[in-house]
């Protein structure tokens, strides 16, 4: 003879707790949460060339901002140091950096290239200050909503030249 089971009553699930919770939780989070906005630049890498490189007599500066642990060096590639542009205690001067990059901009207007050479240990966000001195100034504090100053836009990224040290012989 079959054995009967008594029957159990279906159970009911209560989510009414955790609706609640849900409820609350996903306005809090969407409130909360950093929509970041990435920039994008573009950076024109320096091609490596097999041989000397070519003089273009049409554009005769070669700007490049050499960045030191201790100074920028703003050089032209084919006529040397410029100028030397020591660090303050805060950090690399970049208030000088682009009063000098303006007065080189006065003199070659249609330059829109620079270098930026930093060495392997050099912070990203020294990086980055730096190009973006070099790609734009802003406008003295007096004059008003003017958009900033366009210097040298097309910034290229490479790694500085090593110096050594020379010692007693």
């Amino acid at each position: 003879m079959p054995v009967r089971r008594p029957r159990k009553p279906v159970a009911h699930l209560e989510v009414t707790a955790f609706i609640n919770v849900i409820v609350v939780l996903v306005p809090f989070l969407l409130s909360t949460a950093v929509f970041s906005h990435l920039a994008v630049m573009d950076l024109a890498l320096p091609a490596k060339s097999s041989g000397p490189e070519q003089i273009n007599t049409e554009q005769l500066l070669k700007l490049e901002v050499v960045m030191r642990p201790d100074a920028l060096e703003v050089g032209d590639r084919i006529g040397g140091l410029i100028e030397r542009i020591p660090s303050t205690p805060e950090g690399y001067d970049l208030a000088a950096l682009s009063t000098l990059l303006q007065r080189i901009k006065d003199k070659y207007p249609d330059t829109r290239s620079a270098s930026v050479l930093a060495q392997p240990d050099t912070p990203y966000d020294s990086l980055v200050q730096v190009m973006d001195a070099v790609r734009q100034a802003k406008p003295p504090a007096g004059a008003g909503k003017l958009p900033d100053i366009e210097l040298f836009p097309d910034v290229s990224i490479g790694d500085a030249p090593v110096i050594t040290k020379k010692g007693p012989a």
